[in-house]
């Protein structure tokens, strides 16, 4: 449980640190946090005493308690030495292998790591940066949050921003932000992927995209580009789009379709990535088809697992530990005031076994 006191200190260190109580004003009096709280006046002080050790406030004799120059204070303590990475997912999937690829980085340069994932919500990622905030930065990765959307976060973004923390993007951008990234090209990815089916003899493609990040919303552009492209086939374009947290609302769409007339069903299915296509190809088999047999499957991402399930996917490459080296790389360099410029990557197309040939003889 946490104490009285660490929730006093936080709610103020956070005010401080997102700008809400600016450097010199005056905070509340001890007896409007008593009240405010519902805690003694000993909790109040020794809140406000941890504060001052921290450099976030002084005292005044008979005068109350202001907001110091806490920015200015920590990095003349010393050369921020902790590099912070902040994503969706930190533990699972392709990040694990993008931290690793950032952390060799990081640790050669004598910078320490501090990781914090937001799990593609809005106000996890503002708590993540407020916490990061107060850690002394020298510059911070992040993978965006919903980065199709208008960020919420947008004020700490500029607050790590006046304060000369450099921020290098990872796999996408916000819209309403302009800062360096390294990312894939996934709208040319998807635009070859589905090419790809195409020359398989596939036309009756559905897509399955998740458009509350950008990366979603580039690789349905990908997707529907390929049968602009194919004028003769776009009757059979079927885009099945979902929130982060609507995918079992899309797997129903999907299932929809492929209790469907064997005559209408998709002859394939290209999925947002991997980890998508390989509950895709379980809920086909769940369903008494085959893949390929009965239904093509390509993800993207070529995670790890992708080459051991059965049948093996065909799927897209994503740089994964390169992009984490690469983003780590840039950081480095901005951090030394070198110039440097964003990275975008091209995906490769790995043909597996979840992908049949469909031409006629």
């Amino acid at each position: 449980m946490t104490n009285k006191y660490d929730i006093v200190k936080k709610n103020i260190r956070d005010k401080i640190i997102t700008g809400e109580f600016q450097q010199s004003q005056k905070l509340p009096t001890e007896s409007e946090m008593m009240a405010s709280f519902a805690v003694s006046r000993y909790t109040v002080r020794r809140a406000i005493s941890d504060l001052e050790n921290e450099n976030y406030v002084y005292r005044v004799q008979g005068g109350g308690s202001f907001v110091a120059d806490w920015q200015t204070q920590k990095k003349s303590d010393n050369d921020p030495k902790v590099i912070g990475i902040l994503s969706t997912h930190v533990a699972s999937y392709i990040f694990p292998a993008i931290i690793d690829g950032a952390d060799q980085v990081i640790s050669e340069n004598g910078y320490s790591l501090i990781l914090a994932n937001t799990h593609n919500d809005p106000e996890r990622e503002r708590v993540a940066l407020t916490s990061l905030m107060s850690q002394n930065l020298a510059g911070l990765i992040v993978e965006p949050t919903q980065s199709a959307l208008a960020t919420p976060n947008i004020d700490l973004y500029q607050k790590i921003n006046q304060m000369n923390i450099p921020v290098i993007f990872i796999n996408a951008t916000y819209k309403n932000m302009t800062n360096y990234s390294v990312i894939s090209d996934d709208e040319a990815a998807f635009y070859r992927a589905t090419n790809y089916l195409m020359t398989k003899g596939h036309t009756n493609i559905v897509g399955v995209f998740q458009v509350d990040d950008r990366q979603g919303v580039h690789r349905l552009n990908g997707y529907l580009k390929s049968y602009q492209d194919h004028p003769a086939f776009l009757t059979h374009c079927v885009p099945i789009m979902y929130k982060s947290d609507e995918i079992s609302i899309a797997l129903n769409k999907v299932t929809d379709l492929l209790i469907d007339d064997a005559n209408q069903r998709p002859t394939a299915i290209i999925a947002y990535n991997d980890q998508l296509a390989i509950r895709i190809i379980d809920l086909i088999h769940d369903l008494g088809l085959r893949v390929p047999d009965d239904v093509s499957v390509i993800g993207f991402d070529d995670f790890q697992l992708s080459k051991y399930i059965s049948p093996r996917l065909t799927t897209m490459t994503h740089a994964k530990e390169r992009m984490g080296h690469d983003a780590a790389t840039l950081l480095i360099q901005k951090i030394k005031h070198h110039k440097i410029s964003s990275i975008v990557y091209q995906s490769e197309l790995i043909e597996r076994d979840s992908v049949k040939d469909i031409r006629p003889s």
